[in-house]
C-alpha cells in the first residue's frame, strides 16, 4: 500500500513538474511573440537610443518583437496610428495636440520621451565665427514645413532673438524636406535649416557651415515621443510597460557609452554612413543634450512646447497635460 501511494505521489509530482514547465514555456513563448508595429517619423541618428534598444536586444529582453517602419513624415506617422496600421509611433507631441483637439474617441497618448531638443541646425554659405541671429535679417532662409515642429521652433528662436520671421527676412517653404540640402548647395537661399546628417555632410564637403543650433536656442521640448492609443494602454498595459522599460535601458546605456561604442552599435541601422560623419553627428547631438536621459514627458517641457506653438499660431486651444500624457510607465521603468 505504501509503495503504491509512493508511486502515485511520484507520478503526481512528475505531472505537476511537466505542467509547470509547459506553462512557463508557454508564457515565455507568449512574451517573445508580442509583436509591436512601430512607425518612426523619419530614420535619423537623432533617434539613436531607439536603435540602441533594437540592436542591443533590449526590446527582445522584454519579450517584444519590434517591427520598425519609416513613415517619412509626421502626418503619415499619426495616420498610421489612427488607422490601426501602427501600435506605437515616434513623432512630436504636437501631433497628439492636433488629434486631441478633434475630440477623438480613442486619443493618442504620449508615454515615453526620446529626444528633448530640436534636432536641426542653421547652415550658412560662408563660415561665421561669431554668429548672431540678427544676421538673418534681410536674408533668405530655406525653412521647413508649416505647422511642423522644426519650422515652429525656427520661428520661435528667431523671435526670441529679436528677429521677426517672414517680416525681417524671407523663408522659403515650398521645397520638399528631402531636397533642402541639394537646393541649398545648388544656390538657393543664404541660410538653410537642416537635420543631421545632411548638415554635417554639406559641411565636410565645404559647401556650407553649421553656425547655430535650434536645439540650443529653443530650450527643452518633448520633441520626439513614443505615442500609442489609449485603447492599447487599457487592453495591454504590460506591452506599453515593456516598451518603456527597453527605452529606459537604452537611454542609460547611451548616457554611459563612448561615441565609438554607440557608433558600433547603430551602424547596422546606417550601413551607408561615413564613420567620421556618424561620429560628428553623435557628438553634436550629445553635446547639446538632445537625447532624453529618462522617458518621462516632463510637464515643464510640455508648457514650453505650448509657447512655441502659440507663437506660430498653431495652438488652437490648450490641451491639459494630463489628457495626452501618461508618465506611469516611464516612472515604473525607472523604478525597476
Amino acid at each position: 500500500m505504501f509503495k503504491k501511494s509512493l508511486k502515485i505521489s511520484l507520478i503526481v509530482i512528475v505531472l505537476f513538474s511537466l505542467t509547470f514547465t509547459i506553462a512557463c514555456s508557454n508564457t515565455k513563448n507568449s512574451d517573445t511573440n508580442h509583436k509591436v508595429r512601430l512607425f518612426e517619423v523619419t530614420h535619423s541618428i537623432f533617434y539613436t537610443p531607439l536603435y540602441v534598444a533594437i540592436e542591443k536586444g533590449f526590446f527582445k529582453d522584454q519579450g517584444l518583437d519590434v517591427e520598425l517602419t519609416n513613415a517619412n513624415g509626421g502626418d503619415k506617422t499619426m495616420t498610421a496610428l489612427v488607422s490601426g496600421s501602427a501600435d506605437v509611433i515616434l513623432v512630436g507631441t504636437e501631433t497628439t495636440i492636433y488629434v486631441y483637439s478633434q475630440n477623438p474617441k480613442d486619443p493618442a497618448i504620449n508615454f515615453a520621451q526620446l529626444t528633448q531638443t530640436d534636432g536641426s541646425f542653421l547652415v550658412s554659405r560662408e563660415p561665421i565665427k561669431n554668429f548672431t541671429w540678427d544676421m538673418l535679417k534681410g536674408k533668405t532662409l530655406l525653412g521647413q514645413r508649416k505647422g511642423g515642429m522644426p519650422e515652429m521652433v525656427s520661428e520661435y528662436v528667431q523671435h526670441l532673438n529679436g528677429v521677426e520671421p517672414k517680416v525681417d527676412n524671407e523663408i522659403i517653404q515650398n521645397i520638399d524636406y528631402a531636397n533642402l540640402g541639394s537646393a541649398f548647395v545648388s544656390g538657393t537661399g543664404d541660410f538653410v535649416q537642416l537635420f543631421e546628417p545632411i548638415a554635417s555632410k554639406i559641411e565636410l564637403e565645404g559647401k556650407g557651415h553649421v553656425v547655430a543650433s535650434f536645439g540650443h536656442g529653443s530650450g527643452k521640448l518633448p520633441y520626439t515621443v513614443f505615442i500609442t492609443k489609449q485603447s492599447l494602454i487599457d487592453k495591454n498595459p504590460e506591452i506599453v510597460q515593456k516598451f518603456a522599460n527597453a527605452i529606459y535601458m537604452a537611454q542609460q546605456w547611451v548616457n554611459e557609452a563612448s561615441l565609438e561604442e554607440i557608433a558600433d552599435v547603430i551602424t547596422p541601422q546606417f550601413q551607408d554612413f561615413n564613420r567620421d560623419v556618424m561620429l560628428k553627428v553623435l557628438d553634436r547631438y550629445r553635446s547639446q543634450g538632445s537625447w532624453a536621459t529618462d522617458p518621462i514627458v516632463d510637464e515643464e517641457e510640455y508648457r514650453n512646447l505650448e509657447k512655441v506653438m502659440e507663437y506660430a499660431g498653431e495652438l488652437k486651444e490648450k490641451i491639459p497635460y494630463e489628457a495626452i500624457v501618461n508618465t506611469e510607465f516611464a516612472k515604473k521603468a525607472m523604478e525597476q
